[in-house]
């Protein structure tokens, strides 16, 4: 695991717990509160992209409007699991590159180049 990736995050996550702790927010950040929040924001993300067909897509991420409102949308899942990491202590880097290795079981290339089924389903 590339050790330097840790920085950004960690950077990251400081900010968003000076930003937090000035507005007094610990008391409204337990896990169940953020899990909500990550869902929510996601579910926000996702609407944006209902009924749309990938041609539209496509030109709603060259918008400059729309793409700007998808980033920030985005930007808000990540602040929800970085708030959440910050305040309960996980290393996302370390749990990113885990999982992935657990992904790399489950997903070998040579059964899973070009497929999207489920790893029982391959």
């Amino acid at each position: 695991m590339p050790s330097d990736y840790s920085t950004p995050i960690i950077e990251m996550k400081n900010y968003i717990k000076r930003h937090c702790e000035a507005r007094d927010w610990d008391q409204y950040h337990n896990p169940k509160d953020l899990a909500i929040g990550i869902i929510t924001e996601s579910s926000e993300l996702l609407e944006l992209f209902r009924f749309r067909n990938e041609a539209e897509m496509d030109l709603m991420l060259k918008d400059d409007e729309k793409r700007g409102k998808i980033c920030e949308e985005l930007a808000d899942v990540l602040f929800f699991t970085l708030r959440f990491a910050q305040l309960y202590d996980i290393d996302l880097t370390a749990e990113f590159y885990k999982k992935m290795k657990k992904n790399e079981l489950h997903y070998p290339v040579e059964k899973a180049k070009g497929s999207n089924k489920k790893y029982d389903e391959i």
